[in-house]
């Protein structure tokens, strides 16, 4: 019987009952498992179930925030960080088995994802390697806790895994554009609530810079239709943000004077010549 590797691997998962199963399969060598789950309607619980030992259901309220608590529920200090969308090659899983079997002066490691629209491997446009810090220490790891994009922030050093994770980003065309609506509201939200002046005309230019930087520099051409598709996308996500922000904006400002109109008003005193004494 092969002693299994002393790694938390933390997996959150929405509705991922298509995918999930294939994630956890390739897990199952850590000697703990941890689905936190964001209140799946489908099957995601019960198949995790069978693979996992650990399964906890809490709302994601801030990504950041919700990851952080996610990677805390580890009883090892060491963590691999998944989600329900991403499997650990058979490569992988031996260089970090290596890795952990050694004296480490590393707080973590980035890896290299391998990611996929559909069944097809992007290579260019800036998405392979596309190295993320995934496996890290959990005391010396952290996320800034906002709501989309969050940033990494952990001790150095950092060392760098060279076997890739093969990340399933999307299913299909229709799952590309609805994670582009879903991101860029919530970039939009977060714009807002930190108060950030924003113009149209940095957004026009950084619409066209990320096409340029996508297709042209990082060579996305090379990837055929759907680097012009990853191309467009990244330029429409600048100006889809711009738009929902400043709808934010409006709305909030029609909705304070709203507010202002329905709210009761106070009847001011008046002293008039027939209240007043005069002598």
């Amino acid at each position: 019987m092969s002693t299994k590797v002393p790694l938390s691997i933390v997996v959150l998962t929405k509705n991922e009952e298509s995918r999930i199963s294939r994630c956890l399969e390739s897990a199952q060598w850590a000697d703990e498992i941890i689905v936190v789950d964001d209140e799946s309607l489908d099957r995601t619980v019960r198949i995790a179930n069978e693979y996992c030992a650990k399964v906890l259901v809490r709302r994601m309220d801030i990504e950041g925030t919700h990851r952080n608590w996610a990677y805390a529920q580890a009883r090892n200090p060491w963590v691999l960080s998944l989600d329900a969308d991403e499997i650990i090659t058979v490569e992988l899983k031996e260089e970090i088995t290596r890795v952990l079997h050694t004296t480490l002066k590393e707080n973590g490691f980035t890896i290299p994802r391998r990611n996929y629209i559909g069944d097809y491997w992007v290579r260019y446009g800036g998405w392979y390697p596309s190295p993320q810090l995934k496996l890290f220490r959990k005391d010396k790891f952290r996320y800034e806790e906002v709501g989309v994009h969050p940033r990494a922030f952990m001790d150095d050093p950092c060392g760098h895994l060279k076997s890739d994770l093969i990340h399933l980003s999307y299913r299909n065309l229709e799952d590309f554009f609805q994670k582009l609506n879903n991101q860029t509201t919530r970039e939009a939200q977060k714009w807002f609530k930190q108060n950030k002046p924003m113009r149209l005309g940095i957004f026009l230019w950084r619409a066209f810079d990320r096409f340029i930087r996508i297709y042209i520099r990082r060579k996305g051409f090379r990837d055929g239709f759907w680097g012009f598709v990853i191309g467009f996308n990244a330029s429409l996500y600048q100006i889809i943000s711009y738009l929902k922000y400043r709808e934010i904006i409006v709305s909030s400002r029609d909705g304070s004077q709203l507010k202002a109109e329905l709210s009761p008003k106070r009847e001011t005193s008046r002293t008039t010549s027939e209240s007043s004494p005069l002598v």
